[in-house]
């Protein structure tokens, strides 16, 4: 059987890398953004050469189910495991001593759950507070004008570690019209991070993906979930 031909995916991250490394040198921010490569749509082996052979050290996991699938082509002691989707409370065990990083923490409740099993194994999960940047009814996250209270109440978590913020903003027709929603974020959870009692660790601002990620690097972020970009034939 041939062996399987990943070229395409060698030439879209060199244009992706591209595009990250000229958005952080204009970028006013004094970042060196972290690309995640979300692999919603992505096979098992597809996965396995973005690690092995094209460098990419970061993964992003919309789905616990397939997360759990695709722990076999994924070193986690090599590669730093996302979880970036929706996080219902009873999926929670499955993954707590699996990802790096929990994105999308929105309520109290997740919170809670988190901080459970996280005591049950021992460790302190990092999390980001989710923020609905565009206020949109079928998107999950805190409003804007409730962040920094919630971000309050995280804190009191023994096992929980607010690391910073994710947002995802709402689709945009013209490109530039993302700056007003990742620009408004970012001067928001700065203030925030300000007044948080642990911000002596750099905050990390997740926002954009295929789409944005060169919008949301100018305006502050500090990792980028790029998916479709990355698999496109």
């Amino acid at each position: 059987m041939d062996k399987r031909n990943f070229d395409y995916i060698d030439k879209n991250l060199a244009e992706i890398r591209e595009k990250i490394n000229n958005a952080a040198k204009f970028s006013e921010f004094d970042i060196s953004p972290v690309m995640i490569a979300a692999v919603k749509y992505a096979d098992g082996e597809e996965i396995k050469y973005l690690t092995e052979n094209a460098g990419v050290t970061d993964i992003g996991e919309n789905r616990v189910q397939q997360l759990l699938e695709h722990l076999d082509f994924i070193d986690t002691e090599k590669v730093n495991l996302h979880f970036i989707g929706s996080l219902q409370t009873n999926k929670v065990k499955y993954i707590i001593d699996k990802v790096c990083l929990i994105h999308s923490v929105d309520s109290l409740k997740l919170a809670a759950e988190i901080d459970k099993q996280a005591k049950k194994h021992g460790i302190i999960m990092d999390v980001l507070a989710e923020i609905n940047s565009g206020r949109e009814e079928n998107k999950s996250g805190v409003l804007p004008e409730d962040a920094k209270q919630f971000c309050l109440e995280l804190q009191k978590f023994d096992s929980i570690n607010l690391r910073g913020f994710m947002t995802m903003a709402p689709k945009c027709e013209n490109k530039s019209n993302y700056f007003k929603y990742f620009e408004e974020t970012c001067k928001l959870v700065l203030d925030i991070w300000r007044i948080l009692s642990h911000n002596n660790s750099e905050m990390i601002l997740s926002m954009g993906m295929s789409e944005s990620f060169e919008e949301a690097i100018l305006s502050g972020a500090t990792h980028v979930r790029i998916g479709r970009s990355i698999f496109k034939k």
